[in-house]
């Protein structure tokens, strides 16, 4: 039969698998936070200079019509912000919980491989404690049979 720490070997390349598995999600998440991010400021970049070439075209006579459609269109920016706020903060929470599933599956491999280090120290005594009663014991009949 194997030792302990041989079988369990199996146990630390599943909890490998998953933790791999875990920082792959991770990773994901963080990117598509990263995008979400970019988007939203790309928006609000988008946004300062709509309201710059506003504010640029209002140095003259201005129609109300005229006025009016660049007041809809930056309520309708500043709705593009809100939404796309959501989905950033969305994002971020989605990337906080797939870091915290990876740093659980990471401890778990980690305390696996230091079961695993203590069952090889515990086998390597058991080990030695034989071969030092082997060689006790041989000492032993020889030293009996020096005696006779």
């Amino acid at each position: 039969m194997k030792p302990k720490s041989q079988r369990l070997e199996v146990v630390l390349a599943l909890e490998q698998r998953r933790e791999d598995e875990a920082l792959e999600a991770m990773n994901r998440a963080r990117e598509q936070w990263r995008q979400q991010e970019h988007q939203l400021g790309e928006l609000k970049r988008y946004q300062a200079d709509y309201r710059e070439q506003m504010r640029q075209g209002q140095q003259g006579t201005v129609s109300v019509a005229r006025l009016q459609g660049w007041q809809a269109f930056i309520g309708q920016l500043d709705q593009a912000i809100q939404g796309q706020e959501q989905q950033a903060r969305r994002s971020a929470e989605v990337f906080e919980q797939a870091r915290e599933q990876w740093r659980q599956a990471y401890e778990r491999k980690k305390g696996m491989a230091k079961h695993i280090d203590a069952c090889r120290a515990e086998e390597q005594r058991a080990r030695d404690l034989r071969e030092q009663k082997q060689a006790d014991e041989a000492a032993n009949r020889i030293h009996a049979h020096r005696r006779f």
